[in-house]
């Protein structure tokens, strides 16, 4: 008998019912007895021993369906090792419930919170695999994470939107994507999205080149500008200040967020309106895509055989278009951010797309 665990933490996305589809259709394929174990609400469920047995209907009709069956949670990875409110100690309540179910392994769909407390667990001697799953393919060790491209196409459709109204009226628009820490999603989206301007957390903007850009749209007789900015941009002064002096910058901030900043800054400076839009957490919702569907098949596919090989601790990543094992220990931790000299960023420029700097 095959036991495993399953559960799904940190911010949700489009795919991740896809990817514990692929998984268990991988093994339920090739094992001929296999129990599936859900963990409700991500790691509150393996903490606290909230599980249910999983059935094949459950994984029926899946494919489709965005969110996650199962629930999710954030649990910083920081606090891990700090009991909770009635003193338990949540790693060891983690590995009581692995062992008081006598799993073979559990498997992790999640982000870089998430597979740092994955790797936690792996030290701590249970057998895991991680799927990677964020919107903000920002996962260092995979080429592509699961959720990214169906969050590409709802950023990039609100672009397309935004250009109808802004070429009506003449504007200045701003769309605001996600992505605190790196930009990879306002960095495809604004591209295929035609944005004018892309602001990014790894390239930090002078707001004079900002303004320098849109005015020069307006010297070719281009009467809108449109900027996509990622929540996590950052000015040049502001990079400059030290971690403690800009997080009490942004506490005393009077705005909503960046975007509304430099749209008042803007519009100072040129004495127009600038208006902003925020798709927010649509770009978490709705259906996966076709591409992360095809992805998480594989993911899944992949998983079940690393299982069934007994092969664990690791991230089952996508390189070069393919399927890899890479061990978590080697990337648990790490970012994958834009290269403000890579490629990507030098032919967005070359064809006229300012980021500011």
């Amino acid at each position: 008998m095959l036991r495993i665990g399953m559960l799904t933490s940190g911010g949700d996305c489009q795919a991740l019912n896809a990817a514990m589809r692929g998984v268990v259709k991988g093994l339920a394929a090739n094992v001929d007895e296999l129990e599936v174990y859900g963990f409700e609400n991500g790691y509150k469920g393996l903490i606290y021993g909230n599980y249910r047995l999983l059935t094949s209907a459950d994984f029926s009709g899946i494919l489709t369906r965005g969110g996650t069956i199962l629930g999710s949670s954030r649990q910083p990875f920081k606090l891990m090792r700090t009991p909770d409110e009635n003193g338990l100690d949540k790693v060891e309540a983690m590995k009581q419930t692995y062992y008081k179910l006598n799993l073979n392994c559990l498997v992790i769909l999640g982000g870089n919170g998430t597979q740092k407390t994955a790797n936690l667990l792996r030290e701590e001697g249970l057998n895991i695999i991680h799927l990677p799953k964020t919107i903000d393919n920002d996962i260092y060790g995979t080429d592509v994470t699961f959720g990214f491209q169906s969050a590409i196409n709802i950023a990039t459709d609100a672009i397309d939107c935004i250009h109808t109204t802004a070429a009506s009226h003449n504007r200045v628009f701003i769309v605001e994507v996600m992505g605190h820490k790196v930009g990879w999603l306002t960095l495809y989206a604004g591209v295929a999205g035609g944005a004018d301007i892309i602001l990014l957390p790894e390239i930090p903007y002078d707001l004079e080149k900002v303004v320098e850009a849109i005015q020069r749209r307006s010297r070719k007789g281009k009467g809108f500008t449109i900027l996509a900015v990622a929540e996590g941009a950052i000015s040049k002064e502001d990079a400059a200040l030290s971690k403690k002096e800009y997080k009490a910058k942004v506490a005393e901030r009077k705005y909503p967020s960046v975007s509304y900043e430099i749209a008042a800054q803007i519009s100072d400076k040129l004495g127009s309106e600038v208006r902003v839009a925020v798709p927010g957490h649509t770009q978490r919702g709705g259906s996966p895509c076709p591409y992360d569907r095809v992805l998480c098949t594989r993911l899944g596919a992949a998983a079940a055989k690393a299982i069934m090989e007994e092969d664990y601790g690791c991230m089952i990543a996508m390189v070069n278009n393919k399927t890899k094992r890479v061990p978590l220990g080697d990337v648990a931790g790490k970012l994958k951010m834009v290269d403000p000299g890579g490629q990507m960023v030098k032919e967005a420029k070359r064809i006229g797309i300012s980021f500011g700097d």
